[in-house]
């Protein structure tokens, strides 16, 4: 051979197949983009991605009940004047009274934010012992007022009133998450006499005190925080379902006793108004919802608020969303509604303070709750309970402590592991002092 020897390379390994399907320990194949299954697997990624970022229930509270807040005032505004001018008052009315509770809500907003936690459970006390005193300053008479055939109300002079139940359940949150906070820290909650005691007991003269006035629907909203304070709580089944069954066997009791509750829940599902128009509200309200389509008649165009739909402008805001905005725009409150409850359990589920875990899950179901409660009833789905949509329907009393309770769970945002860093490198300055601090500085002379 005339040159060297070349070294022969020795065959490669014939490898075998790959199977079709995933391996065990290996994941399967990628769908390929430009496919539907691509494209929402890619969704899906980049949803999950943005839920896990330390600011997105910040802004879901903050985004979500802004903007709750000012399409109901529009709606406020187009649901009422007919309603205002039927009662020989100007146009803009009503509009003129949610706006000022609104900007006074606005400050208990900003003021609950920025509270600290040690300063809210010191007034959780005087909120619940201040709620109590005015339950019962409701029912003395003269004092109290009545109003469709509710005694809920207390005269503050001229239009204006306050129903202090609406203020019971943000006393009942706050002071509900600090007993439960001092018991777990006692690690005293394993015990159900102490789960229970003095919890229920309280709550239930609270609703005892609510249903004298004969508000049924804020009865129900309490004894849904309640059952939401024990569920966070961890709560037995047993014990759950027991305290369950006797709030809805006094709850069988009160509606059978009441002709009135028993027409209302009778009215569910109706399509006619029935005999002496019992079910006119419920049924005039399908009729909004009905005449809306998928995109409304338009801003200002509905037929039902000129006196056929009683109340359009509070508790059956919805059904003139329906018909001026269509089904769009009551699914985008749906949606709006659903974020604000998503990112109140991701504050409750992520907290370290069993106080701020107990007070955001009471928070969440409080709103959660009245806004099923409220919706279902439009829908002709619940019994028509009298309450508002909350942010959403007319009146100050409900706004208020609506607005402090969003306050609490923006504050509770901001503590979020990692929130508190990402805001304060958002603030001016703050990101270009750290991007200069990175720069190395370069020898004299050098361009």
């Amino acid at each position: 051979m005339d040159g060297p020897a070349r070294a022969r390379r020795a065959p490669r390994p014939v490898r075998a197949p790959r199977p079709a399907g995933p391996v065990a320990g290996r994941p399967g194949r990628r769908p390929p983009r430009g496919t539907v299954l691509g494209g929402l697997k890619t969704l899906h990624i980049r949803a999950k991605r943005a839920w896990d970022r330390p600011l997105t229930a910040y802004y879901l509270v903050l985004g979500g009940s802004l903007l709750i807040t000012v399409l109901g005032l529009v709606m406020v505004y187009s649901a009422s004047q007919i309603k205002a001018l039927q009662n020989g008052l100007p146009p803009s009315f009503f509009f003129r009274k949610q706006l000022l509770a609104a900007a006074i809500g606005a400050v208990l907003l900003l003021t609950a934010a920025r509270m600290p936690v040690k300063v809210l459970r010191a007034f959780a006390y005087p909120a619940l012992a201040g709620s109590l005193f005015l339950l019962c300053l409701v029912q003395v008479p003269g004092i109290g007022e009545t109003i469709n055939g509710n005694t809920n109300w207390i005269s503050l002079g001229g239009p204006f009133q306050l129903q202090p139940s609406e203020f019971a359940k943000l006393a009942l949150v706050l002071w509900g998450a600090d007993l439960l906070a001092r018991k777990q820290v006692k690690k005293l909650l394993t015990q159900w006499k102490h789960l229970l005691v003095p919890l229920v007991p309280v709550t239930f003269v609270l609703l005892g005190l609510i249903m004298l006035g004969g508000d049924m629907g804020t009865t129900v909203v309490l004894t849904t925080v309640l059952l939401g304070l024990l569920w966070v709580a961890g709560a037995p089944t047993r014990l759950f379902a027991g305290v369950f069954g006797v709030t809805a066997v006094l709850a069988v009791l009160f509606i059978k006793t009441s002709a009135n509750r028993m027409s209302r829940l009778a009215c569910i599902g109706a399509t006619d108004p029935g005999t002496n128009d019992q079910c006119w509200q419920a049924v005039h309200g399908i009729y909004a919802l009905a005449n809306g389509g998928w995109f409304g008649a338009g801003l200002g165009a509905s037929v039902e608020k000129w006196g056929e739909l009683p109340e359009p402008h509070t508790d059956f805001i919805f059904a003139i969303t329906g018909e001026e905005l269509g089904l769009a725009g009551t699914l985008s409150v749906l949606a709006l509604f659903a974020a604000l409850g998503y990112a109140g359990i991701r504050v409750a589920g992520r907290t370290e303070d069993p106080f701020v875990r107990y007070a955001a899950g009471g928070v969440t179901t409080w709103i959660t709750a009245q806004a099923v409660v409220n919706i279902g009833a439009v829908l002709g789905l619940l019994p028509i309970a009298g309450v508002p949509l909350p942010l959403f329907s007319y009146g100050g009393s409900a706004l208020l402590p609506t607005m402090f309770a969003i306050g609490l769970l923006i504050a509770f945002a901001r503590d979020e592991p990692g929130a508190r860093a990402a805001l304060a490198m958002r603030q001016p300055g703050v990101r270009w002092k750290t991007m200069r601090r990175r720069v190395k500085k370069r020898p004299s002379g050098e361009r």
